[in-house]
């Protein structure tokens, strides 16, 4: 499997939050719900996102627009537009000038009006089921293009978060899960997106082939001249090739694959401190306790404490 494979398989949504939301012009909403990731399409009419301290992203309909969650930000009908609510999480339908809240179908904030624009929102509710590393590379915004995507049309989705039928949430979860990894592919495809560098390389002969055999064991208590018998170069040359397209050496991107594994695990499993450091290459705890606070800034152990347990259904 490779790496964007291995990232794009941790996202598996439970309880999804989706809301279509209809509003009045002129209207602006400040979103701090804290969701780790949100998804936007727009079924109707036009919007601006608006992350803070960042450029505003227009986005029409169909296109899906991925905004990162370790900000708030605003949706708006003009990017100079004066919120009128904030929602958070536990407030998705604000009762505020522009926006109602929810009536008629299910999922639905604000009274069908013709012309009146229409907003489709999901969240991933709990950082615990993105891949870390994944999160932490991408832009605040990504938007992915309508016309891009495998998945239905942007009518097809609105009608189906708006039933309640047997197995609802599992299909509203699947949906948001395939509206994401088709953003990121878009994403991943895009010579112009400014994506990781160890992405652009796994297309590179030499470097793709010493990246895919780092992700496929990372335990493996590899050396640069091991990495490079395998792929069939110097030492010298694979280091000189591996930084140039990476940013980094060989051991340091694999210092940072087993952190970044690691994170993942501490937030996904109650597997002991222990137990995943031997899973990510570590002999021990305390080896990986201190790899891991040096990346990080903080131990294992007291990073798990700032996440939510893992669920076990």
């Amino acid at each position: 499997m490779d790496a964007v494979s291995q990232l794009l398989g941790e996202v598996r949504a439970r309880g999804a939050v989706f809301r279509q939301t209809i509003m009045r012009p002129p209207w602006a909403l400040r979103m701090a719900g804290g969701a780790p990731l949100t998804l936007a399409v727009m079924l109707r009419g036009r919007a601006w996102l608006v992350p803070d301290g960042h450029e505003p992203v227009s986005i029409g309909v169909g296109d899906i627009a991925v905004v990162r969650g370790d900000a708030p930000y605003t949706v708006a009908d003009d990017p100079a537009s004066t919120p009128s609510a904030v929602v958070t999480g536990a407030d998705y339908c604000p009762g505020a000038e522009g926006v109602e809240h929810a009536s008629g179908p299910a999922r639905t904030c604000g009274r069908p009006e013709d012309g009146s624009p229409v907003l489709l929102s999901g969240a991933f509710e709990r950082s615990g089921e993105l891949s870390d590393r994944l999160v932490r590379s991408l832009p605040p915004v990504l938007v992915l293009p309508d016309g891009n995507s495998p998945y239905a049309s942007v009518e097809s989705v609105a009608q189906e978060v708006t039933r309640e039928r047997p197995g609802q949430q599992l299909v509203l979860d699947r949906l948001l899960d395939l509206m994401l990894v088709s953003a990121l592919r878009g994403w991943f495809d895009d010579p112009a997106a400014d994506v990781p560098a160890w992405c652009r390389a796994l297309d590179e002969p030499v470097v793709g082939a010493a990246l895919r055999l780092l992700h496929a064991a990372p335990a493996r208590p590899w050396t640069v001249a091991e990495l490079a018998a395998e792929v069939g170069v110097s030492r010298a040359a694979l280091a000189r090739r591996f930084t140039a397209q990476v940013g980094e050496p060989p051991m340091a991107y694999l210092t940072g694959w087993r952190i970044a594994l690691a994170a993942d695990l501490l937030r996904r499993t109650d597997q002991t401190v222990g137990t995943i450091a031997r899973k990510v290459g570590y002999a021990n705890a305390f080896a990986l306790s201190v790899a891991f606070k040096r990346l990080r800034g903080t131990r294992p152990s007291d990073y798990r404490a700032t996440v939510p347990p893992p669920r076990t259904g």
